[in-house]
């Protein structure tokens, strides 16, 4: 294996990756982040982006602070007009060079940052948040096992709220979830920066990465997509609302969890060929 390529937690090997794609995963090993330009099309992104705007007005729920965000789970249930790019092939292929053959989608979430919004708190995703019930308790072990992506439909920079990232924070053993992380989770961090990129571009992060919502100063929403991808062996199965599993460890057991609605059968069979696989396991539980 090259010096250049990650050398722990990798669940898929180098066949065949291109120049580009070891940039990438170097970049996420190094630094916990990389950004992939031009994953949907100048063409396309207006018009996918005016669509999750619409389908976000129509069926936004209600979010845990910070104030002025707009989020909508399972996204894909209301609106397919961006299916076709998850499969992207760049992106695909850091996603199975890190995770291996048979990525799945955890999460596919729209997320609109309005004018105005606030700072949200520093945090690692799922499962990594230790707030949730469903999570790898810290200190967790240096591993990368799950994949978060952010979909740029409108431009990231400082102006509108890019994203918030520590870099090299994916390597740490807890995150500022957790009561045993010494960083106060609203202070900011000396080496803070904004993950920026133009639309169409998306952010791909090692989901122990610490980031936090940033607040758009701009006069216009910042429009993006969150999908995460987890090997086929990572147990999604606590955030489906009828699972057995979430019935025990958040229903029963007064937890906090996220909310993953199962994908709709008749949804399930107009996505591209391609994107199915990505989605198989998240189909409605049919009656017993």
């Amino acid at each position: 294996m090259s010096d250049s390529m990650p050398t722990n937690n990798v669940l898929g090997g180098p066949q065949s990756l291109d120049k580009e794609c070891r940039k990438f995963l170097e970049d996420l090993r190094m630094n916990g982040f990389c950004v992939i330009d031009n994953v949907i099309p100048d063409k396309q992104c207006a018009a996918i982006r005016d669509s999750v705007s619409a389908t976000v007005e129509r069926e936004h729920v209600n979010y845990l602070p910070p104030a002025g965000v707009r989020f909508v789970p399972s996204i894909i249930n209301h609106d397919q007009s961006f299916a076709h790019h998850l499969a992207d092939k760049r992106l695909l292929g850091v996603v199975r060079a890190v995770l291996g053959e048979h990525p799945r989608i955890s999460f596919t979430s729209a997320i609109i940052n309005m004018p105005g919004n606030a700072r949200g708190k520093w945090h690692a995703d799922w499962p990594f948040n230790q707030n949730n019930a469903g999570h790898v308790a810290a200190p967790y072990p240096d591993a990368l096992f799950h994949i978060t992506t952010l979909w740029m439909l409108s431009p990231f920079d400082a102006e509108n709220g890019g994203t918030l990232v520590v870099p090299g924070s994916h390597r740490a053993s807890t995150n500022p979830t957790s009561p045993s992380c010494l960083h106060d989770a609203e202070a900011p961090y000396p080496t803070e920066l904004h993950a920026g990129g133009a639309a169409g571009s998306v952010l791909v992060f090692d989901s122990r990465l610490w980031h936090a919502t940033a607040p758009n100063r701009s006069n216009t929403s910042r429009v993006a997509l969150a999908v995460r991808y987890a090997p086929w062996w990572l147990n999604v199965e606590i955030l489906r609302p009828e699972s057995d599993l979430r019935r025990q460890m958040v229903a029963e057991a007064g937890g906090n969890e996220n909310t993953v609605p199962s994908i709709d059968r008749q949804v399930y069979e107009v996505l591209p060929a391609v994107v199915k696989p990505l989605y198989r396991h998240w189909l409605e539980l049919r009656p017993e």
